[in-house]
């Protein structure tokens, strides 16, 4: 009975001892552990991201599908912008960066 007294009274409390064990299940061995909490948090993060991108471009193309159905001007600047098209007696000449 010597060597139970060595041992700190925290650690010798059932109660306190099935808390610590609990905890150490928790992070490390359990399926939802810390680790995969924190790989799904910055998952998260990304998807985040990702969808803030996704909705601004959604914005800017609801405002171009907009202007187009209101503009004759921006249909004619998107036909020449993007499909190279031209009147007939227009040249279209392409400089390209590179």
């Amino acid at each position: 009975m010597d060597f139970l007294k060595k041992i700190p009274y925290w650690f010798r409390n059932k109660y306190i001892l099935t808390i610590i064990c609990f905890v150490v299940w928790i992070i490390f061995f359990d399926h939802n552990d810390l680790f995969l909490q924190i790989e799904r948090t910055g998952e998260l993060r990304q998807l985040e991201k990702g969808k803030a991108y996704y909705q601004e471009q959604i914005d800017n193309f609801n405002k171009e599908l907009s202007e187009l159905k209101n503009d004759p001007a921006a249909i004619e600047r998107v036909a020449r912008e993007r499909f190279l098209m031209k009147k007939d007696n227009e040249e279209i000449f392409i400089i390209e960066e590179k």
